[in-house]
């Protein structure tokens, strides 16, 4: 069956009335959906909450940097499936190699042959690595990391950086989230909190809890700042307090470096978790690190056994068939070096539009170019969820969907040059409503912090 070709529908002019009758089957079918599922659908960072509530966007399939709805809508996406999509969406090479693994069969009851294929793929772009273990989800890798290292420690605190928003969907991190509400206390106490950026703070907080933290876990950057020097120091305290380093790379992995942002910076981890575009949006994610930690996992020990990673599906093969060809095209092909020019590109350009109209200090492109997000602000300058609102709610009606600024390789100059404009036009509501009051302008609800305690 050939899938028809749909087009955007033609832009409003600024400030024009906004027709929500685009939006009618992906409103109706989330109605239907929240009758069926929790939230509506199965992951918080896409619920209906994070769009305006006329236009939940549900998608019927994209290709390369763009998607489009069940109403036919058309748009450069951004985001990129909460960043796991770096080669564009059902990039043709990833699809087939899927393929051609499902046709010899997805799940077996011995190991398959591309297990040993991914592993050596894998080790072989991250060279601070001895061994690697695969599985589904990002939460799985992290944990089995804790599990390590409070078995290797014998100790059962772990630190965690507070300024990184997401680590696990399992206890150990969920009960320090306004969403801690069904997380043992006694849980909750095992788990503290240090700030990014600020060795003294995370020493001081080695002296308070002396000889009882197991693990220091923290993504090894966010912005474009030079984090080397303080990840080197957090690696020093972590030696001298006999504490075991787990840096997340699943945003850093395959987007700062193929290696990840530790072999970026040149500092290497006791663990380290990598997923999201290991496999350009199929569900592969990655624990690996020193050979005397992964062991306890395995069959070669001396030690108490550690329940490692294991799935029924943890090894499906077309997902690591996906992670193998993604990694190829890593090797051959400067994915990341396309991520930062298309990244930079936008920043310009979205930066220059926001200029021309006085609003550098309301609207702003923060990140690393290969990673860029935005901040909405208010007429005072304090951060705003209803000027986000209604910036999504303008870019959404001109045939773009931009959660974040993320990019993919699929991104091309006619893709960041069509979103610049939908953007400059957003702006000038954006500018509009700084002046006259943001409630003129949007339309429903605003969006909301995906954690939060109540409704």
């Amino acid at each position: 069956m050939t899938t028809p070709t749909l087009t955007a529908p033609a832009a409003p002019p600024a400030g024009a009335p906004l027709d929500t009758r685009r939006f009618a089957r992906s409103v109706a079918h989330q109605r239907e959906a929240h009758r069926l599922i929790p939230g509506g659908c199965h992951t918080y960072a896409r619920g209906d909450d994070q769009l305006p509530e006329w236009a939940p966007v549900v998608v019927a399939r994209g290709a390369g940097c763009r998607v489009w709805d069940l109403d036919g809508n058309a748009y450069v996406e951004y985001g990129m499936g909460l960043r796991a999509v770096t080669l564009g969406h059902a990039e043709p090479r990833i699809v087939a190699a899927a393929a051609r693994a499902l046709q010899g069969g997805a799940c077996f009851s011995r190991p398959s042959a591309i297990e040993r294929e991914a592993a050596e793929a894998f080790l072989g772009l991250v060279p601070g690595a001895d061994m690697v273990k695969f599985c589904k989800d990002g939460s799985d890798a992290t944990t089995a990391a804790v599990r390590l290292a409070r078995a290797a420690t014998g100790r059962d605190r772990v630190a965690v950086c507070a300024d990184h928003p997401f680590f696990s969907s399992d206890d150990w991190f969920i009960g320090t989230t306004p969403m801690d509400a069904g997380v043992p206390e006694a849980v909750k106490d095992l788990t503290v909190r240090f700030p990014y950026g600020d060795a003294e703070a995370l020493e001081a907080l080695f002296a308070l809890h002396p000889g009882e933290i197991a693990a220091v876990v923290l993504e090894p950057a966010r912005g474009d700042e030079d984090a080397g020097p303080y990840l080197r120091e957090v690696q020093r305290l972590c030696r001298a307090h006999g504490a075991v380093l787990v840096f997340d790379e699943m945003i850093t992995g395959f987007r700062w470096h193929a290696g990840g942002a530790q072999t970026l910076f040149g500092v290497t981890p006791d663990l380290a978790c990598f997923g999201k575009a290991l496999a350009n949006g199929f569900s592969v994610s990655a624990l690996c690190g020193r050979r005397d930690l992964m062991e306890r996992g395995g069959l070669r020990t001396e030690h108490p056994r550690v329940f490692l990673l294991s799935a029924t599906h943890g090894a499906e093969t077309h997902a690591l068939a996906a992670a193998v060809e993604t990694m190829r095209i890593y090797r051959d092909e400067d994915v990341v070096g396309a991520l930062h020019r298309q990244g930079r590109r936008l920043r310009a350009g979205v930066e220059a539009e926001a200029a021309a109209l006085g609003l550098a200090d309301h609207f702003q492109v923060l990140g690393r170019d290969c990673n860029l997000v935005f901040a909405t602000r208010d007429a005072e300058g304090r951060p705003s969820q209803a000027f986000r609102t209604l910036f999504l709610q303008e870019t959404l009606t001109r045939g773009v969907l931009a959660p974040s600024f993320v990019v993919s390789a699929a991104h091309d100059d006619a893709a960041i040059d069509e979103t610049v404009e939908a953007v400059g036009a957003a702006l000038r509501v954006y500018r509009q409503a700084l002046d006259g009051g943001v409630e003129r302008f949007l339309v429903g609800r605003s969006v909301k912090p995906a954690f939060r305690r109540y409704c």
